[in-house]
């Protein structure tokens, strides 16, 4: 399995509609969360397994919602996962997203930092809460 290293979480909304941020600009990712992974005892083959949730109130219309992550901190940074999903016209509460990804033997600094955008390709979708991304790195 390997050994335990290290962990974070970036807790940004703890509680449903805790936050209202709206997403105003068209396909821009927007951070959400970004934690940083020490690295210190690191040998062999490190993994880092990230998880997380968002929730989203939605406009009513057909719209795509883009999770993407990369190792660092800007939207150009290596992208670690990235994946989208389209909700109905007919959604009415708030719609929350889980997604799981990995980063398999990734170049070992003192540090590895993740940071979690959100992007929607409709105005009028708004974070409402909860948010939470998190990671866990392991190694041989």
């Amino acid at each position: 399995m390997g050994t335990f290293i290290d962990g974070r979480t970036s807790q940004n909304a703890s509680t449903a509609n805790s936050i209202a941020i709206p997403i105003i600009l068209l396909n821009t990712p927007q951070l959400f969360g970004q934690i940083g992974l020490n690295t210190q005892g690191a040998t062999g083959t490190p993994r880092v397994l990230l998880k997380g949730t968002i929730s989203l109130q939605l406009p009513l219309a057909l719209v795509g919602i883009t999770i993407t992550i990369v190792r660092g901190t800007l939207v150009t940074d290596p992208v670690v996962y990235s994946a989208t999903s389209t909700f109905s016209l007919s959604l009415l509460a708030p719609q929350v997203i889980a997604f799981s990804a990995d980063d398999f033997n990734p170049p070992i600094s003192p540090q590895l930092v993740y940071t979690a955008f959100v992007s929607s390709n409709l105005l009028g979708t708004v974070r409402v809460g909860p948010e939470s991304f998190d990671g866990i790195l392991v190694a041989d």
